[in-house]
């Protein structure tokens, strides 16, 4: 190929290129501040996931310490006691000065433990039912043998104390009259069922007052039926003469 066609392509070439080229959207100016923009953008997001990183640990570590505090000091609700809660107003209250129980409204006559063995004052909890139970007849009267009562409903106070109610069948003039258990609380056998229908275990029974006087004695004064022996004579049996005899004439 010669040297003029040769020069002649290589312009040809050049305009063709020339032609083909596109010029640049924005200025070298521009394209300049668009990547100070890009890097401020890229600090600021750095900045952002620094940020947002330490409050979530800022959190875990409040939560970590709040939950050993819980572990250490737990809540009322969750930590176990000695003693349920009990409700404010008891379902019965026995009054010992007056010998009653009272319980919806409804008083029933008792005799509770008699002066050797007074019945305790304070407030129980019902723990145990049964229509009857055998009960060791030192917990009922004294030495001697096993006794069989009806409607026992047993009781337990806040410190450990045991106590019962249960019929008192084989005296059943004592309740509200006088006291002569052993410190159990005693009804009549009519009354003492209704009240076994009337609490439940987990009723409250408050327990009040003390017994106004002991089992009564019997009367020391003659009666009709064992009269004195009189000292006076009487014409059955005449006092002797203390006259002196007179003397027998000769």
């Amino acid at each position: 190929m010669s040297d003029e066609l040769t020069s002649e392509l290589t312009v040809e070439l050049r305009e063709l290129a020339a032609a083909g080229e596109t010029p640049p959207a924005l200025s070298g100016a521009e394209i300049r501040g668009r990547a100070v923009r890009r890097r401020r953008h890229r600090r600021t997001a750095a900045t952002v996931v620094g940020a947002s990183a330490a409050a979530a640990l800022a959190l875990v570590v409040a939560l970590n310490l709040g939950g050993g505090a819980a572990d250490r000091h737990p809540s009322p609700a969750g930590s176990p006691t000695g003693t349920p809660s009990v409700p404010a107003t008891p379902d019965a209250t026995v009054n010992l000065s007056r010998r009653v129980v009272t319980v919806a409204g409804r008083e029933l006559p008792v005799s509770s433990g008699a002066l050797e063995t007074p019945t305790a004052a304070g407030r129980m909890t019902v723990t145990a039912r049964a229509s009857t139970k055998v009960m060791p007849s030192d917990d009922i009267v004294g030495p001697g043998y096993d006794l069989k009562v009806s409607w026992f409903i047993e009781l337990l106070a806040a410190d450990g104390r045991t106590n019962y109610i249960a019929a008192l069948s084989y005296d059943e003039k004592a309740p509200g009259v006088y006291d002569r258990t052993s410190g159990w609380i005693g009804l009549r056998t009519s009354d003492a069922e209704w009240l076994y229908g009337q609490l439940a275990v987990g009723s409250v029974v408050d327990v009040e007052g003390t017994a106004p006087t002991a089992t009564p004695e019997l009367s020391t004064t003659p009666s009709a039926a064992t009269p004195e022996l009189s000292t006076t004579p009487t014409a059955a049996t005449p006092a002797g003469d203390a006259t002196a005899p007179t003397a027998t004439p000769p």
